[in-house]
């Protein structure tokens, strides 16, 4: 079934003066027009596509990639309002994506960024955006587990860190002391769950824990020092702030990443300089 917000691996089923018409195991088809066709497209070809709905509420494909599909959340731009709404760049060319007044927490001016989240609205079929996060992000079930690698949006400051929205589905934080650099709202990053409290609370660290964060840490810290010319001025008693300045690690972990590659004899300390073996 077609449906729009999302990717689909569609076929040919016949071309048009406007385009390509792709149809879905169903038959369903969609016009992809010409402006995303190529000499060499024919029938039977398979197309991967984004769809969604026009102006004119028709479904209609392109091969463009917008910032956020359903189900996602997002930093977007206000690039329009009226009495309606407001209307976000979404990446798509022809299509912006609208937030209805209803789905707005906040009174929203152009020209400023939001962390939205997109959803099918049920009646209609179309994509629509939502301020109000709360109505989709939860920690009531917790999907993810201690040390798992997931995906997270840095969604608001906090007195002591930042909220950050996990995996499209539960609110985590970052703590200031475990950030080691520079991080800024609307950031999409890679992270590790540290910890989930009893009371459904998720803890974020953007390093791995144990071995495995040494080894990731080794492999970054030698990258480095390799982009610098293969040579680092630090040593166990540079600051933790020049560390976390040049390496984005803290202290202890930059010790021990740096003890790993010595140990391997990928790198040697000289006169308080790392140098690449």
């Amino acid at each position: 079934m077609l449906q729009a917000g999302s990717y689909q691996t569609l076929t040919v089923s016949r071309i048009s003066d406007h385009g390509l018409y792709l149809a879905d195991i169903d038959g369903e088809e969609v016009l992809l027009p010409n402006r995303y066709v190529s000499f060499g497209d024919k029938v039977g070809d398979t197309k991967d596509v984004f769809v969604y709905h026009d102006s004119e509420n028709r479904l209609i494909a392109t091969t463009e990639h917008p910032f956020a599909v359903v189900g996602e959340a997002a930093y977007l731009k206000v690039v329009d309002k009226n009495i309606h709404g407001a209307f976000l760049d979404w990446g798509i060319t022809a299509k912006d994506l609208f937030v209805p007044n209803s789905n707005q927490g906040l009174h929203m001016e152009a020209g400023r960024k939001y962390i939205v989240f997109l959803y099918r609205d049920n009646v209609s079929g179309r994509v629509v955006a939502s301020t109000k996060l709360n109505g989709f992000i939860s920690n009531e079930h917790i999907s993810v587990r201690p040390r798992q690698k997931v995906g997270i949006l840095v969604a608001r400051r906090l007195d002591a860190g930042y909220r950050v929205i996990v995996e499209n589905r539960h609110w985590g934080v970052i703590y200031d002391n475990q950030l080691f650099c520079r991080i800024n709202i609307g950031d999409k990053l890679s992270g590790y769950v540290s910890r989930i409290t009893d009371d459904g609370r998720i803890d974020i660290s953007l390093q791995q824990q144990g071995f495995d964060e040494v080894k990731s840490a080794a492999s970054r810290l030698l990258s480095i020092i390799a982009g610098n010319g293969g040579r680092l001025k630090l040593n166990d008693r540079s600051t933790p702030e020049e560390i976390a300045t040049l390496t984005g690690m803290s202290k202890k972990v930059f010790k021990r990443a740096t003890g790993y590659l010595m140990s391997q004899g990928q790198i040697k300390q000289e006169d308080g300089v790392l140098i690449k073996a």
